[in-house]
């Protein structure tokens, strides 16, 4: 089979800026951060996820809707490599297979996922959380007791304004509020600089101001970051905009905008309808 001129340029400089990556690096030369392909994940013979295939650009803000049993908590537990498939693959970037990486592998590589119930050191100030959630040395002590430096501190300054905490810094993250503490723990796994961040149910619980507060700051981080949240709140997603898909029964049932999706029949049926 012959290739043209340009697809052989084409095909020369993917090899070569592949081969600059240094090892464990992400490629993002196809502009897709995450692969997957003909996942499957069976439970005592239930089917938790069905060839799950599904695609997400780099810098995108996806939404992920369906019924309980659809296969949303299965899906991020794979990315994340908390289980492991039993067939199909999954990749972060061109080159990363999560199916070959332990957890804090993939945490390192750049996925960060935050649960529904918020985990922060409630005994320690915000500011000492986010100082505590940095790429560093994670004892408690080193971390407390350590010096420092401007770069850090810059750093933990621009994540308490983004995350509107900048006024409790010194405040006992025990003693925020509910919306509060959930901001709180997407600062600390900003503070890790991931490149793709899990959020699930984020606004659960939360006021409809923290419900407002929180669209405006996951649109804020679209395209520094890649964001995939899974919801069911519709009012919350019609916020935040851009693809929504909708998975059934272990895979995707449909995928489009907000307002195609709430068109499209078999949605209504398997979930919108209920």
């Amino acid at each position: 089979m012959s290739i043209t001129l340009s697809e052989a340029g084409q095909q020369w400089e993917e090899a070569a800026t592949s081969h600059l990556l240094a090892p464990g690096e992400l490629d993002l030369s196809h502009k897709v951060i995450l692969y997957l392909e003909d996942i499957s994940v069976s439970f005592d013979g239930f089917k938790a996820l069905n060839k799950l295939t599904l695609t997400i650009d780099a810098g995108e803000l996806r939404c992920i809707i369906g019924p309980n049993g659809a296969g949303k908590t299965t899906m991020m537990d794979v990315i994340t490599g908390k289980t492991r498939p039993d067939s199909g693959t999954a990749f972060f970037g061109q080159t990363l297979d999560l199916t070959r990486m332990r957890e804090p592998e993939i945490a390192d590589a750049g996925i960060g996922r935050k649960f529904q119930k918020p985990t922060i050191f409630e005994n320690h100030s915000v500011f000492e959380n986010l100082e505590l959630a940095m790429k560093t040395d994670k004892r408690v002590r080193h971390s407390l007791f350590s010096e420092i430096d401007d770069a850090t501190l810059d750093r933990i300054s621009d994540t308490l304004k983004l995350i509107r905490l900048a006024p409790d810094a010194d405040r006992s993250a025990g003693r925020l509020s509910h919306g509060q503490k959930q901001w709180l723990e997407i600062g600390m796994l900003l503070m890790q600089e991931p490149r793709l961040l899990l959020l699930d149910e984020p606004v659960a619980g939360m006021t409809d101001d923290e419900t407002e507060r929180t669209g405006e700051l996951f649109r804020s981080l679209a395209g520094r970051h890649t964001l995939i949240v899974v919801e069911h709140d519709m009012a919350f997603i019609e916020q935040l905009g851009g693809k929504v898909t909708v998975l059934h029964e272990g895979s995707v049932l449909a995928e489009g905008g907000l307002a195609t999706i709430q068109a499209d029949p078999r949605v209504i049926e398997v979930y919108l309808g209920r």
